[in-house]
């Protein structure tokens, strides 16, 4: 096969989350180990840092690979979903995994996908294992796709567990309130590997203190160790004085969303864990890989501002806690008139998201081609019924022609609401 032919098989012979839900959802580890070890379970060979979080674990992943690069370690990254290039999962020093092993890696395994019949998801972590193994990386960066106890990275035994916050999402596979979702993102940690949590929720602690003190583990939450003293955002970063132990700390990031700020402090901690385990990573290679995470890793939709005059921006917020984490951004800017693209799955919470939007904004509601997407008219229907303004666009990219002729030069246009919106944005427009 070619690359583009095995990408179509990968696409549509094997279930996958991000476009068809549910049905490619699979409660157990069991294919992702069968599959594992017809690969000589690379797994068991491989240094590990684990994150897992409602928000912020891709960019968390993102910067611990940019700060592990910088301290000189060959570092393997897996993170999802992707945005253009399926290879975007995959990544070694922030270079993508190649075409060719793609390939070569489908045939090689074709007898154990017939025979296991895997979940896209579960190929994809199996491949990811094989590439990072093939590749003699010396630690690798593992995002969790969705939850944590039965997800198919939680094969591994991890250097840190990390869980950047807890929130509503996915509440179909996780539970429908707080402490039935920590319950499953906490299903990482593991006997004796320490465990860093980022912010601190009183309904939730309890939760992460009792599943350490079982697994044998120490527990820092990130958010009451470290404090932020001051935090200032320029165009190109956020710039953040941190203190922790009376020690003083200046950082420029270049993930420069008013949210990074909260990421800042599961990164620190996370460096700290990993240095009483001796890996060397120096001050320096922490506040050099920040200010360059984009660079390093790829990483994009994290407050992308996509054009100037008027400033157009596009971010992959789509739950009730990254709106309101990105509607907190709006308070630190200053435009005249707002104008919002948004368009969602058909499985968030679409009612709550809306009903937190702020109303004097003008709408574009619009849709992702994919299955899972949520119809623009209905989308439509249901903001109108908290009194949001607007109208309809077939895609993304069309919302953006009707705002960008619609707004002045001291406007805001603000593109959200689905990782897949923005992945369709075509960038060359700008």
């Amino acid at each position: 096969m070619t690359y583009q032919e095995t990408i179509e098989f990968l696409f549509s012979q094997l279930p996958m989350f991000s476009r068809v839900g549910a049905p490619a959802y699979k409660a157990d580890l069991k294919n992702t180990m069968a599959l594992c070890d017809a690969l000589g379970n690379p797994q068991q060979k491989l240094k590990f840092v684990h994150i897992a979080g409602t928000n912020g674990k891709g960019s968390v992943s993102h910067s611990m690979a940019a700060i592990l690069q910088k301290a000189g370690y060959k570092t393997g990254l897996y993170t999802s979903p992707h945005l253009y290039d399926f290879r975007e999962r995959i990544r070694v020093n922030g270079e993508m995994v190649e075409k060719s092993f793609v390939v070569d890696f489908t045939e090689k395994i074709q007898s154990a996908i017939n025979e296991i019949q895997p979940s896209f998801f579960e190929l994809t972590v199996a491949m990811a294992l094989d590439y990072f193994l093939q590749q003699q990386v010396d630690i690798v960066v593992m995002e969790v796709g969705l939850g944590g106890r039965l997800d198919s990275t939680n094969i591994i035994l991890p250097e840190v567990s990390v869980i950047t916050n807890i929130g509503f999402d996915h509440q179909a596979f996780l539970g429908d309130t707080l402490i039935a979702i920590a319950g499953e993102k906490a299903g990482i940690i593991k006997e004796h590997v320490p465990v860093i949590i980022g912010e601190m929720h009183p309904e939730t602690q309890a939760v992460f203190y009792e599943k350490a003190i079982a697994h044998h583990t120490t527990i820092v939450f990130a958010d009451q160790d470290y404090q932020i003293l001051a935090t200032q955002q320029t165009p190109e970063y956020l710039k953040v004085a941190v203190q922790h132990n009376e020690v003083v700390s200046y950082y420029q990031l270049d993930l420069n969303g008013w949210y990074q700020q909260k990421n800042l402090l599961t990164i620190l901690a996370t460096v700290a864990a990993l240095t009483e385990k001796g890996w060397k990573i120096s001050a320096q290679a922490v506040e050099a890989a920040l200010q360059s995470v984009k660079t390093v890793t790829g990483l994009l939709g994290r407050w992308d501002v996509l054009q100037q005059h008027p400033l157009v921006v596009a971010d992959v917020a789509h739950n009730v806690d990254g709106i309101q984490q990105l509607l907190e951004q709006l308070v630190h800017l200053r435009y005249e008139k707002l104008f919002i693209i948004i368009g969602m799955v058909k499985d968030k919470e679409v009612e709550k998201v809306l009903s937190l939007l702020p109303k004097e904004a003008h709408y574009y509601f619009t849709q992702s081609h994919i299955q899972r997407a949520l119809p623009a008219n209905i989308l439509a229907e249901k903001a109108n019924n908290v009194q949001l303004a607007g109208e309809e666009a077939p895609d993304v990219n069309g919302a953006i022609q009707l705002a960008t002729a619609a707004a002045k030069e001291n406007d805001l246009i603000l593109i959200c609401g689905s990782v897949f919106l923005i992945a369709e944005i075509d960038r060359s427009i700008f």
